[in-house]
């Protein structure tokens, strides 16, 4: 299982890689542009100290991400600094190569505050040690403050990060996707929940994503009745998904058990015949614990 540190770079890392931001291809004359494409190019491929020896003293607001992401990517490769005394038992220090990608991504988001790519990669950067300050806090460790103030790695710079991303590139989905991977693991649920919003907004028909936004209301978010409408909207493009229909069965037959439990027998009654529409020899636990429930209740009523 992976840890924390791990799901955090990976997540966004990956989305990162998918566009932040558009990248344009070079045309005619577009001798800059078609170097900017050799860059990211070497970005992809992780050949970080290329990208920092190409780049040089950088100016352009572009330049000046695709660098910070080099530095970033430079510092996942160095040693994991030693934590300050007093600190919690996740927390770390930003590294040296992180604090110099920190200070280039914020100039470029300061010269260009739309650049959706910069403010992903600062999310991208800072992401484990929010996570890692967060758990810590949790645990009952505390954050020593330092002199001079250490860059602020809260769950809500993230946050502010990736939504800021999320409105440089309205037509984009890849800093809504890191938003709601992040937010989830950091336990911010009602973040979470608006960023799916967002992110269905902007991926209409999309069966699966309408699936993922129903576990999770089903799961992290605790409402299993909300997350039928998103399942039944799922079904309406895939009627014959066998996987979703038994999450939809699923949630009637444990709102009929739990009715079972109160006495309220026609309650459970109905929840069944609900469950009865999408519960199939397809889903044998879930066929199976459908017959269970309406033998159940017809041997009470029989009572």
């Amino acid at each position: 299982m992976r840890s924390w540190r791990e799901v955090a770079a990976l997540t966004v890392a990956s989305l990162l890689l998918q566009g932040g931001c558009r990248r344009e291809p070079a045309g005619e004359g577009g001798g800059a542009r078609g170097g900017t494409i050799e860059v990211r190019a070497l970005l992809d491929e992780g050949r970080f100290e290329e990208v920092i020896s190409r780049l040089g003293e950088a100016h352009d607001p572009e330049s000046l991400c695709l660098l910070g992401r080099a530095w970033a990517g430079r510092a996942r490769s160095a040693p994991v600094p030693t934590p300050p005394a007093g600190a919690g038992p996740e927390e770390a220090p930003l590294k040296t190569e992180e604090m110099r990608a920190l200070g280039l991504l914020e100039r470029a988001v300061a010269e260009r505050p739309n650049l959706a790519e910069a403010h992903l990669a600062i999310a991208e950067l800072l992401a484990p040690h929010a996570l890692g300050r967060s758990k810590a806090l949790r645990s009952g460790g505390t954050v020593t403050p330092v002199s001079p103030p250490a860059p602020d790695t809260s769950v809500e710079r993230v946050l502010r990060s990736l939504s800021n991303a999320a409105e440089a590139d309205p037509a984009g989905t890849a800093a809504a996707e890191a938003l709601v991977e992040f937010a989830t693991h950091a336990g911010r649920l009602k973040e979470a929940d608006a960023a799916y919003q967002e992110l269905i907004r902007r991926r209409r028909e999309d069966p699966n994503l309408l699936v993922r936004y129903g576990d999770f209301l089903a799961g992290p978010r605790g409402d299993p009745e909300a997350a039928l409408s998103q399942y039944s909207q799922a079904l309406i493009w895939r009627p014959r998904d066998e996987g979703t229909r038994g999450k939809v069965a699923g949630i009637h037959l444990d709102a009929a058990a739990a009715a079972l439990r109160a006495q309220g027998y026609a309650l459970a009654e109905a929840r069944l015949r609900e469950a009865q529409r999408f519960a199939t020899e397809a889903n044998p636990e879930v066929f199976a614990r459908l017959k269970e429930l309406e033998s159940r209740l017809r041997e009470i009523r029989g009572r």
